[in-house]
């Protein structure tokens, strides 16, 4: 990865204070992105000198900054050598007000940068304001650099299809071509009956360190029948295998019916465990499901939860997620299995999730005319036990809880969400901007 910092300007400004602005700046970029970071070793103080730095350039991230007014000719200069990169523009704070010379008048700059952008079709930018000192500039280097981090991964890896989601969830089929054209990422299919069949060909030993692993991380196993444990560690062997050999980052996997009527076990703990192992995994099929639980779970760096909203309580503002067997063990209070609630079948995991003081609700989906679209709300995760059979979280938002449930009901979204163990609200708006993915937030 490299992160390029950009710094723009003229020399008819205070080029003492640009140049501490500047040194500062630099200080900071290398604080936040490391040895990946790319500084000049002076301020582009005119277009030859720009291109020259430019051409050096292989960049993941732009950081263009105007550390005085420079008119469109620079920033044009720089959409034109990276059109496709993202960018992050920065608005550096005026240092004195004291009825005297303007010493930068870095804001009339990036007003005119972002006017350029605009007209040569560059809209999906990032933006910040404040001097390298403020906490918020550092807050949104860091974000930009998880975010395209997070957007590299996912044009370089695989995600996989795992059947075909059951009738009347159709909200969560994909097409390879959208997957690709949108997020950058190739959508393997694959039926289930390949998994499955796999799975009944391995010796029980093959299988073992899988169940040990299993073991060592949930409790109450001992109550579910040693076939269905034993069918989970071929199913969870099954599985790795598939995602390790084709490079999967994340998945979406058919269940119901075909895991109980054709295998006798659920797939619940398997994509539980393989989202507590860093492979985002949905149930249902839901695809675009789990590129909304791959994207909050790089930005978290930790599981997320992924379910239904089941339940709500205006008097608490809480709304309960839920889903019936599969959550990361790292979510849980406590890990606990039990048997699937309907067809009453383990290991699936049942416990409620631990409490958080900060997590996002977040969603990719579509609208009626197939456009992507996101959803996000901030809230705290409640200290509540299990509130169904099943694995479940409690969340107290920070909006109208029923206005929220009202308005995506009324607007249409999908029936799953993802909770994030993190504040990711902002991350996930600058990533969605890259994406050109408009944002609905509460």
């Amino acid at each position: 990865m490299q992160y390029a910092y950009v710094p723009i300007g003229v020399p008819t400004y205070d080029l003492e204070e640009a140049g501490k602005q500047f040194d500062l700046s630099c200080k900071l970029i290398h604080e936040c992105f490391g040895e990946e970071a790319v500084c000049p070793s002076s301020m582009l103080l005119s277009i030859s000198d720009l291109k020259s730095y430019l051409s050096t350039l292989t960049p993941d991230l732009v950081i263009l900054q105007n550390i005085t007014f420079a008119n469109s000719a620079y920033c044009s200069e720089v959409v034109s050598a990276f059109k496709s990169v993202p960018l992050l523009l920065w608005t550096l704070r005026e240092p004195v007000i004291d009825g005297k010379r303007l010493r930068m008048n870095s804001l009339t700059g990036s007003y005119s940068a972002a006017n350029a952008m605009l007209n040569l079709g560059k809209k999906n930018f990032s933006y910040v304001f404040g001097s390298p000192s403020d906490s918020s500039v550092k807050k949104a280097l860091i974000s930009n650099k998880n975010v395209v981090k997070t957007l590299y991964e996912l044009s370089h890896g695989k995600i996989a299809a795992i059947g075909l989601t059951p009738e009347g969830f159709g909200f969560g089929r994909a097409m390879d071509t959208d997957i690709q054209r949108v997020f950058g990422s190739r959508l393997v299919s694959i039926e289930v009956r390949e998994l499955l069949d796999k799975a009944k060909s391995y010796n029980v030993e093959d299988c073992k360190k899988y169940l040990d692993e299993f073991c060592e991380t949930c409790c109450d196993y001992e109550n579910i029948p040693e076939k269905n444990m034993e069918g989970y560690a071929r199913l969870m062997k099954a599985y790795s295998d598939f995602c390790y050999e084709n490079n999967i980052i994340t998945l979406g996997s058919r269940c119901w019916p075909d895991l109980f009527t054709q295998f006798g076990t659920p797939n619940c703990a398997v994509l539980s465990m393989l989202n507590y192992k860093g492979i985002p995994s949905s149930c249902e099929c839901d695809m675009y499901g789990a590129v909304s639980m791959f994207i909050a779970s790089r930005l978290s760096g930790q599981s997320v939860f992924f379910g239904d909203p089941v339940s709500m309580d205006e008097k608490e503002n809480t709304i309960t997620f839920w889903h019936c067997g599969m959550c990361s063990p790292s979510l849980a209070k406590t890990p606990s299995i039990g048997v699937h609630p309907n067809r009453k079948i383990g290991p699936a995991m049942d416990f409620g999730c631990k409490k958080a003081e900060h997590v996002t609700i977040f969603r990719i989906g579509r609208d009626e005319k197939g456009n992507f679209r996101a959803m996000i709300a901030n809230g705290s995760a409640q200290d509540k036990e299990k509130q169904f059979y099943g694995a479940s979280v409690v969340v107290k938002t920070v909006c109208n809880v029923k206005q929220m449930v009202t308005s995506t009901i009324k607007d249409g979204w999908e029936p799953h969400y993802i909770v994030s163990y993190e504040d990711i609200y902002e991350d996930i708006e600058i990533l969605c901007r890259f994406l050109n993915i408009p944002v609905t937030g509460f």
